[in-house]
């Protein structure tokens, strides 16, 4: 399973992983083409003293061969030069000088600069992630980015929070490098690890999203987010009920149960299919229905839900959701929140 909590499939080691900020080769790309220059310039020097060969010495026989030219091109573009075989007119040596002697220096840069360019690229990398660790705080972490994961992150997206303020904790390799391409700083490990919540800096975090497939994984990582990060607000995805209570006694402050929702969606389709594609309007965001939550305007407090303009299905008060037909709501509060029915089509009422 792509969001299950472990230890990283395929051999990925643990670890923080940032989105690259432009496409690049893969480090074995950059290496071969690095190779291949340095090949085609061997090549070339090599063709210059075949062609010249008859001014060109041995000091064996005198005679320039083709494995000569072969070792005389090796042994000075590599800048050892033992001085058996040299050219002996001025037009060899005039060649030599303009051309042989770049060729060599750029024989030498290609392969210093791959050495420096992998030198280069660690300590861009440890200065980017030193970066990343000091700015990084009030983000969510995504736990998982299996089919839960990713549309968790997706709703979030659409919701306009930004993409750099998203980690996501996955152990499978796959789903990790899939995470990463999308642009989000990936910790790769297991998410019931505190070493691996630590880095993605889950103590600084906003909001914890438990989104893995089995749900004593998702306890197990419940619990240890308690310990790393006690005030941080946890959500969870469950497949069964009696998990969710488990998860909420371990501290989650809402929890999804993802199978037995589905299950009752299915029972309700087969009275009133129309229901349920209204609930489906209502999960997907960004068109159509959106369940959307505000605080109460000046001009509504000691005024009923009803006269807000909008479709109110409940209100947020003293750290309790009360449903639009509950009779203590009475009339709306300065410090009430409410959650209301909002349409892409329609005006959306000022947060």
């Amino acid at each position: 399973m792509a969001d299950r909590a472990g230890t990283a499939a395929g051999g990925g080691r643990q670890g923080l992983r940032l989105p690259r900020l432009t496409p690049r080769r893969t480090p074995l790309t950059s290496i071969a083409l690095r190779l291949g220059l340095a090949l085609l310039l061997l090549l070339v020097n090599w063709g210059l003293v075949l062609l010249e060969s008859d001014q060109y010495t041995d000091n064996a026989d005198g005679h320039v061969s083709v494995i000569d030219a072969l070792y005389y091109t090796t042994v000075t573009l590599s800048t050892t030069g033992y001085g058996d075989i040299t050219p002996v007119t001025e037009q060899a040596r005039l060649v030599n000088a303009l051309v042989v002697t770049p060729m060599r220096l750029m024989f030498v840069i290609i392969l210093v600069g791959t050495t420096l360019s992998a030198l280069t690229e660690r300590s861009r990398t440890e200065i980017r992630v030193h970066r990343w660790k000091a700015r990084m705080r009030d983000h969510v972490v995504v736990l998982g980015y299996g089919t839960k994961g990713r549309n968790a992150v997706r709703a979030l997206r659409l919701r306009h929070h930004p993409a750099d303020r998203i980690v996501v904790v996955e152990a499978d390799a796959a789903a990790a490098a899939r995470a990463s391409s999308d642009g989000y700083a990936v910790v790769i490990g297991s998410a019931t690890h505190k070493s691996v919540l630590a880095e993605a800096q889950v103590e600084r975090a906003r909001t914890a999203i438990i989104a893995l497939d089995r749900d004593d994984t998702a306890v197990l990582a419940a619990l240890t987010l308690r310990r790393v990060a006690p005030h941080v607000t946890v959500l969870a995805s469950s497949r069964e009920s009696a998990t969710a209570e488990l998860l909420r006694e371990s501290g989650a402050a809402s929890v999804v149960v993802s199978s037995e929702t589905a299950g009752r969606l299915l029972g309700l389709a087969t009275d009133s299919p129309d229901a349920v594609s209204v609930v489906e309007d209502l999960l997907s965001f960004g068109s159509g229905l959106d369940l959307d939550e505000r605080a109460v305007e000046p001009s509504e407090v000691g005024r009923p839900p009803h006269s807000c303009g909008v479709p109110v299905v409940g209100v947020w008060r003293g750290g309790r959701m009360l449903r639009y037909s509950d009779p203590s709501i009475g009339s709306l509060q300065p410090a009430d929140r409410i959650l209301y029915v909002a349409s892409r089509e329609d005006p959306q009422p000022p947060r």
